[in-house]
């Protein structure tokens, strides 16, 4: 997952007259590949007296290709649980019939195969009740506008954009478990960022993992931004906390306005680990104050019911303001942004990010109404 180095393509185009639909599709290939794209020319009547194809240049492709929509890239990558939950829904609504228990059975079920969770799910059905009885619906086909309204108030309360310019610099204490994409991540964020105008500093806390140093300091080569790491030629357990520490004095100095601070992967279970990241979040606060002012968890949407329970452990040990959820892609369970929702029904921490592709521009803030809408067909 990098940025490629920008190249210069041939496309072959055959002779033989296209349908629009044919072009449209050709179109959109080229949109998902962004790479050369060969059309075979096997096809041309074999009579004809004009062989040579037609060169078009990757500049010509550009301009004939628009840029797919934030909505339409995430209604892509909820493609998995669109299928697993809308089309369910889809077949359970869209045969009409009346509204009766038989009908609420069968969609509790299928938003707890979409891993809603036990306490969301059970709160959108006592919405839906309410909503038939005071809107008066009598059809099943009724019921589908019904819920996507009901999901996105119970989603609202997540969607809190992160607001960084009341510190600087404005720190963000990156944690979670093992493998979730934390670092990925952290250089997604800071070319977010960096779009926003904002300089960034990075802080490679993760000392633990092999390799990770010198990931995050691929990022901060492929984003120009500053990493702050241990020697190459130290311990890889050296104290994450001193090295978080030093970053934030040096972004101090140089008056940067975002620092990432990476930190080690840990599971819930590893008390004694989940002691030192706590002692990470105390020293970071010597450096500055009321730092970090952000503690942003990093949740893999694969892991389903899983996630719900490491927030749940992350929020008791750190006091987790923010979340970040991952490879939102790769699963059939977005459901489990509900949730996390049905866990805290009343303050729930900030979904500030949604990872929707493996492109650095595809991390993205969280918008519930945008979601909702990408989950169904």
């Amino acid at each position: 997952m990098g940025i490629e180095p920008t190249r210069m393509f041939n496309f072959f185009k055959s002779k033989k007259n296209r349908t629009e639909e044919e072009k449209t599709a050709e179109r959109e290939e080229i949109a998902a590949d962004t790479a050369l794209i060969s059309r075979s020319t096997t096809d041309a009547p074999k009579d004809t007296a004009e062989t040579t194809p037609d060169i078009i240049t990757s500049e010509e492709i550009r301009e004939e290709v628009k840029p797919m929509s934030f909505a339409s890239k995430l209604r892509l990558g909820l493609t998995r649980t669109r299928q697993n939950l809308g089309r369910q829904l889809s077949g359970l609504f869209g045969g009409g019939g009346k509204i009766d228990e038989e009908l609420y059975e069968e969609l509790e079920t299928i938003l707890l195969t979409a891993d809603t969770g036990v306490n969301a799910t059970t709160q959108l059905l006592e919405d839906l009740r309410k909503q038939v009885k005071k809107k008066g619906l009598t059809d099943a086909t009724e019921l589908k506008a019904a819920l996507k309204e009901s999901l996105v108030e119970m989603l609202k309360p997540l969607e809190r954009p992160l607001d960084t310019t009341a510190n600087n610099p404005f720190v963000i204490m990156i944690t979670g478990v093992n493998g979730v994409g934390k670092t990925t991540s952290i250089g997604k964020l800071a070319k977010y960022f960096q779009s926003q105008g904002k300089s960034v500093l990075l802080a490679a806390g993760d000392t633990f993992r092999a390799a990770a140093r010198e990931q995050l300091i691929a990022w901060g080569e492929r984003n120009n931004v500053t990493v702050i790491a241990p020697d190459a030629g130290v311990d890889k357990k050296s104290d994450p906390a001193a090295v978080i520490f030093d970053a934030i004095n040096a972004a101090k100095a140089r008056g940067i306005d975002i620092v990432l601070a990476d930190t080690a992967g840990r599971l819930t279970t590893q008390l004694h680990l989940m002691e030192e990241i706590k002692k990470v979040k105390r020293v970071i606060g010597k450096a500055i104050p009321d730092a970090p002012h952000e503690v942003m968890l990093v949740l893999d949407a694969n892991t389903g019911q899983n996630a719900v329970t490491q927030v749940k452990a992350f929020d008791e040990a750190l006091n987790v303001t923010g979340l970040i959820l991952t490879k939102l892609d790769g699963t059939a369970k977005g459901g489990v942004v509900a949730a996390i929702c049905g866990q805290y029904p009343h303050n729930p921490p900030a979904l500030r990010f949604i990872g929707i592709g493996e492109g650095v521009d595809d991390l993205r803030p969280f918008s519930a109404s945008d979601f909702v809408d990408a989950m169904f067909d």
